[in-house]
């Protein structure tokens, strides 16, 4: 497994501007992500120090160029869970590889998907979860379902098989994006890819049956939400960070509730803005540097 002192998780502005701190000042930095909503063709006008309009594509060019000339590895990887160690350490999984890391920065923005189910609310707490690592223990041995049509809701489903045997994915009525191999471990773990879409959910006091578009009906008594990939939200609640609706708490700094983990960018909510991204992955990176210089140099 390969161990690097921090990892980023993130290319888009605030992710990049941490990534030119950290590395240049010697630690070892992995980038994780590929590229952000902010790399396409539309103009930025506002941004300082270009007096001509750069295109979001250029300017996330240009970070990764920095980034890179420092000494960043960047991979283009989707991160599908973080794990805490034993030893303090985190365990980061992405679809391809594992990493261990002694800090990381989340800088994913804050893009949350949430199926279109009638009553999906009603039933938060009494059946519904988003988090696999914080809930799984209270489903042992009884029927679930994991809504989400990609890998990270594939590698949901096979870490509640070590607690129920009874695991399935609907993908809401969209096309499977499972490649080869997480499909073949889904089939190798008995878990069916169902590719209706849930209308509304129905039980009382809690969650006992889904009812999908076509009028069938499938008994289950959770319902694990999964949809797109894993976002900043996702990793705050399988690591316990304190969050704010669909935003993650984090001091002046950039520091979070839990030691070694930072965040920064629009995943902490405010002024949503690339200058106000940049300056927040600056301030995360000053305390990731700290942190590793005093907690993980051996």
């Amino acid at each position: 497994m390969k161990e690097y002192e921090l990892i980023i998780i993130g290319q888009g502005p605030a992710g990049l501007s941490a990534a030119i701190y950290t590395a240049r000042a010697g630690v070892k930095t992995l980038l994780l992500g590929c590229d952000p909503k902010v790399a396409g063709d539309y103009d930025i006008d506002n941004y300082f120090g270009f007096p001509e309009t750069i295109t979001g594509r250029d300017l996330i060019a240009r970070g990764v160029a920095q980034a890179e000339r420092f000494g960043t590895d960047l991979s283009c990887q989707r991160v599908l869970s973080i794990h805490p160690a034993e030893d303090g350490w985190y365990t980061v999984k992405t679809e391809l590889d594992e990493f261990r890391t002694c800090a990381v920065i989340l800088a994913t923005g804050v893009s949350r998907k949430r199926p279109v189910i009638e009553n999906l609310e009603a039933y938060e707490g009494k059946g519904v979860s988003y988090c696999v690592s914080c809930d799984a223990f209270f489903f042992k041995n009884k029927k679930v379902v994991v809504a989400g049509e990609g890998i990270f809701a594939a590698n949901q489903a096979l870490e509640l098989k070590e607690y129920t045997p009874h695991v399935s994915i609907c993908t809401m009525g969209k096309e499977a994006a499972i490649n080869g191999d997480f499909m073949g471990r889904l089939a190798g773990s008995g878990i069916e890819v169902l590719n209706g879409k849930i209308l509304r959910l129905a039980g009382e006091p809690g969650l006992k049956r889904i009812i999908f578009e076509d009028g069938t009906e499938r008994e289950t008594d959770g319902l694990f939400i999964a949809m797109g990939d894993a976002s900043s939200i996702d990793f705050a609640y399988s690591l316990g960070i304190f969050t704010e609706g669909v935003f993650i708490q984090a001091d002046r700094e950039g520091r979070t509730n839990v030691p070694g983990v930072f965040a920064a960018g629009d995943c902490v909510g405010g002024f949503l803005q690339i200058s106000k991204a940049v300056g927040e992955g600056a301030l995360a990176a000053r305390s990731a540097i700290d942190y590793v210089r005093s907690h993980c140099r051996r």
